[in-house]
């Protein structure tokens, strides 16, 4: 997957303890039992760590994970 994937992967696995195994880009954070109060924290710790800015709206408990990297992916291109 990108670089954007990779770099969420760990941030949900090392800041939020996910454990690997239960990580693949169509789980949702609903399946990964983390709820809205988790996604705003992600959300501002994707900002914080990869310098970009994701509505809280795009990050819902039934996003999936390759759906928010790609929306950090598309942040980073349009950074450079």
């Amino acid at each position: 997957m990108s670089d954007a994937y990779d770099r969420l992967v760990n941030i949900l696995v090392t800041r939020f303890e996910v454990e690997p195994e239960e990580v693949r880009p169509d789980a949702t954070f609903e399946e990964l039992e983390l709820d809205s109060l988790f996604l705003v924290e992600l959300v501002l710790v994707v900002q914080q760590e990869m310098n970009v800015k994701i509505g809280e709206e795009d990050a819902t408990p039934r996003s999936t994970i390759a759906f928010v990297a790609e929306l950090i992916e598309a942040q980073l291109a349009q950074a450079s």
